[in-house]
């Protein structure tokens, strides 16, 4: 009984995990006017979309609300801010405006176009969204093909909220130079193809001619910048002074905040490496031991912790889940039916690992249309490799250092069995000889102990698993070496 509960504690705590985050700060609905503000801070990534995906799900049936989003970051992931986008812009008919605390930066600024509209706090900046990845030499900017998709992201948020789509772009596109051109009646921000294309007429009515956007540079807004482009409604000095003017004075004040199930997410994921490498090890020196005991424990609670983060986040999904369950199946029955270590427990391996790395991103082939998906598939089965790596140490380590001091470890006594069935140094002769039948009483794994005419004897399998009770067959007495074959 005790050995069964210590089985379902495991589950037990990762499905706890994935549904106690649902009911966390969780407002209902009502007609009552609500400023919902919703902290965007630290590091883009997918925790940070599923927790702005709960408060806006848990608010989506409020008739007069309006969401805050206080931005605080220098950007993160691409797909996680891509999600961000997609739940801000089918929110429906509920007002979103992006507050910039701090600095909306990179994956930040494509989070605050997205919202209906933009109030910064003076001081403060937006923009510089260039798509990096780190390299021998450090951080690199990525090529056309990785700018072009976020660029086309950039560019529709801006036509949708009427702002310049040619500023826009300037905050990922390094090669554009963009002017502002006064006209007579109107004032225009041209690249330098577009401004060098004017007809005579349109030259002639220009006024004033300012350089914005230089050749290698990105676009990166202060507060009276961004207003000037007209990206921001104003500049505040407080959210005090944002309710009062845009007419909030009256409304209730909901703050969201990150749930401790959350916030344990987000560190899961920062040392998901770390947890599988040991996840992996444990279960291998689960099935080198015989029975089951705390490794396995150790290996399946490690690992059921990185895939319940990931399902929480919206990354894992029945897939990753069914992978997983056919990896556990298959150790499993490496454990306790088949014996050693072969094809079986090597399969249950890599469905683990496969379930793994899948559930660290959220698609299962990358899109040609956006070139990063790639680049994470290659990160994450890095990972991957390296937590197999890493295990394939910590496995060595175990048996070389570990393991021979663990009977040092538990209590005594020790020799609470007699000697009376060695054979060693006995002056008995042995009495047993080949086609002699006796009585399987531990496992052969191939080695264990039969008994044969009512006496223990050590004995091995030819090679095979023999369960205990089964009848077995003298084939082979060399010394003290005795091999018997099953029935």
């Amino acid at each position: 009984m005790i050995m069964k509960r210590i089985l379902f504690f495991p589950l037990i705590c990762a499905v706890f995990l994935t549904f106690s985050s649902s009911g966390a700060l969780r407002q209902s609905p009502s007609d009552e006017k609500k400023l919902i503000v919703i902290p965007v801070e630290g590091v883009v990534n997918p925790s940070l979309a599923a927790f702005i995906s709960r408060a806006v799900r848990e608010n989506r049936g409020c008739s007069d609300c309006v969401f805050i989003l206080e931005m605080d970051t220098y950007g993160g992931e691409v797909d996680a801010a891509f999600s961000i986008v997609d739940t801000l812009i089918n929110i429906g008919d509920i007002e979103t405006i992006a507050y910039v605390k701090t600095k909306a930066i990179s994956a930040g600024a494509l989070i605050a176009l997205a919202c209906d509209k933009m109030v910064m706090k003076r001081n403060t900046t937006i923009g510089d969204v260039a798509p990096l990845i780190m390299s021998n030499e450090g951080p690199k900017m990525l090529g056309e093909k990785f700018q072009s998709p976020i660029r086309a992201k950039f560019r529709t948020l801006a036509k949708r909220n009427g702002y310049s789509p040619l500023l826009a772009e300037a905050m990922v596109t390094e090669e554009l130079t963009v002017f502002r051109v006064a006209f007579q009646d109107t004032v225009e921000y041209l690249d330098s193809i577009s401004y060098a294309e004017l007809s005579p007429e349109k030259v002639a009515s220009i006024v004033d001619v300012k350089t914005v956007v230089r050749k290698n540079e990105l676009l990166t807004m202060d507060d009276n910048e961004a207003y000037a482009f007209g990206f921001s409604k104003g500049s505040v000095s407080s959210f005090d002074e944002l309710r009062s003017c845009m007419g909030f004075g009256d409304y209730e004040v909901i703050r969201y905040q990150r749930s401790w199930s959350e916030t344990l997410v987000s560190i899961i994921g920062r040392i998901a490496p770390i947890l599988m490498m040991i996840g992996f090890a444990a279960l291998y020196i689960e099935i080198r031991t015989p029975g089951f005991g705390v490794p396995g424990i150790i290996g399946i609670t490690c690992l059921l912790l990185v895939f319940s983060s990931q399902y929480m986040v919206g990354l894992a999904d029945y897939t990753e889940l069914l992978l997983l369950a056919i990896g556990l199946v298959l150790l499993a029955l490496e454990v306790f039916v088949l014996p050693g270590f072969g094809v079986a427990g090597i399969l249950g391996i890599l469905f683990l690992l496969a379930a793994m790395v899948l559930s660290m991103q959220g698609f299962v082939v990358p899109r040609p249309d956006f070139p990063w998906e790639k680049q994470l598939l290659m990160r994450n089965l890095m990972y991957g490799v390296g937590s197999l790596l890493g295990s394939t140490v910590l496995i060595v380590l175990f048996f070389r250092y570990l393991f021979p001091k663990i009977g040092k470890l538990v209590s005594g006594p020790y020799l609470q069995a007699s000697l009376k069935d060695s054979h060693v140094d006995t002056n008995t002769e042995w009495i047993l000889h080949v086609g002699d039948r006796g009585t399987v009483v531990t496992p052969l794994r191939p080695a264990g102990k039969a008994e044969i005419h009512g006496m223990l004897y050590d004995v091995v399998s030819e090679g095979m698993f023999v369960e205990k009770g089964d009848e077995v067959t003298v084939s082979f007495v060399s010394g003290n070496r005795v091999v018997v074959v099953k029935e």
